[in-house]
């Protein structure tokens, strides 16, 4: 399919009130789509289903699913052309808006304190007047200007529209081999990665990496560690560990192995119930599906063996392996009519400076406020 056919198939996808998805992994140059056959809103229920998952942020709500046997799927590649934005620097957020949220998070502050919880992660919803509200056009501003993150659009006319360009992967699952990302800690990008961290930042991002490991040692073996090393979304800097591991034969529950890890540190707290508990009674907004999960769920994966003189037989065939790849809903918006929602947040430790973090989420709005110029 051809490039400009398959972005008019989108947009008719979308005049017919129908659901679809349309996604670009992080350094692929393959833009892949499904497209719902009617308007039903399918859930995952054991997460033995196959289809695209879109999962809200607490999980007593239901995951919805584009399933893959009641969907028309394409790909098309889609080559980045580098748009040399300029930056928007003015925030233009009411000075009420800014005082709730200082106000948020030093109750966040007080609670980690008097021992509630370790970490909590606190964020806000801003809204944003469009001059255009194409969500085509938005998404192929965020395919050019985002090559690195987990790029999407995605439509179901009995729940909305979200677009988002996420730097986090949440679980890869391929076979029986397992990885998962560790992310946490912010700074503005400044020309370099090469850049100190302060203590804040390096707790913050170590309280994701152990809680990860502690909830998947049941679950594996050969669990392999990486350095912590910086890596850069948009505009910002974070702390990244990899954590790969081989699932054991018995740690088949999919639905369960998601449920211990989501939400992670990262984006909910520690210890978990707590901080989610205190989310929920004090942020005074629905997060709906901003800081939830999106992605392939039990895709099929043809892998073709090593190359081997002794086995050149074997070269003939491949091996079909079910694939999962979930990535954590950051960096996104909802669009609704003629305004974006976008959703903004950071991790508040004993150490957090409510005025720092204030900072922080709104150099975060500029990934999709850059966008939406």
């Amino acid at each position: 399919m051809v490039l400009e056919s398959f972005f008019k198939r989108i947009e008719t996808q979308y005049k017919n009130v129908l659901p679809f998805v349309v996604y670009r992994k992080p350094n692929s140059t393959l833009v892949k789509a499904l497209f719902q056959n009617d308007d039903e809103l399918y859930t995952a229920e054991t997460f033995t289903e196959t289809g695209f998952v879109f999962s809200p942020f607490d999980d007593n709500e239901r995951t919805v699913l584009i399933p893959l046997d009641n969907s028309e799927q394409f790909e098309v590649v889609f080559d980045t052309v580098v748009e040399n934005k300029s930056e928007n620097k003015s925030s233009k957020v009411s000075a009420d808006h800014k005082l709730n949220h200082t106000n948020l998070i030093n109750k966040g502050i007080e609670a980690v304190k008097n021992n509630q919880f370790i970490k909590v992660v606190l964020s806000r919803k801003e809204t944003v007047q469009l001059s255009e509200s194409n969500p085509i056009s938005i998404f192929k501003r965020l395919l050019n200007t985002y090559p690195l993150a987990f790029v999407y659009c995605w439509y179901h006319p009995k729940v909305g529209l979200w677009l988002g360009a996420t730097p986090e992967t949440l679980i890869k699952i391929e076979g029986n081999r397992f990885s998962i990302m560790a992310l946490a800690g912010t700074q503005d990008y400044m020309g370099t990665t090469d850049v100190v961290w302060k203590d804040k930042e390096i707790n913050e991002q170590q309280i994701v990496t152990d809680f990860i490991i502690e909830h998947l040692k049941p679950s594996v073996e050969h669990l392999s560690i990486s350095e912590t090393e910086t890596v850069k979304a948009g505009n910002l800097l974070h702390l990244r560990t990899m954590i790969s591991a081989h699932l054991k034969p018995e740690a088949s529950n999919l639905k369960q192995l998601i449920s211990d890890l989501h939400p992670t540190p990262a984006v909910c707290g520690l210890p978990k119930l707590a901080a989610k508990t205190f989310i929920l009674e004090n942020e005074h907004y629905n997060r709906d599906f901003y800081t939830g999960f999106l992605g392939e769920l039990n895709f099929e994966t043809h892998i073709a063996p090593r190359s081997s003189k002794k086995n050149i037989e074997n070269r003939a065939y491949t091996v079909t392996k079910k694939s999962t790849q979930l990535y954590v809903n950051l960096r996104c918006m909802q669009m609704q009519g003629n305004n974006a929602h976008i959703y903004i947040g950071g991790g508040i430790t004993e150490t957090s400076n409510a005025e720092s973090e204030w900072e922080e989420t709104v150099s975060k709005s500029k990934i999709i406020k850059n966008i939406l110029q």
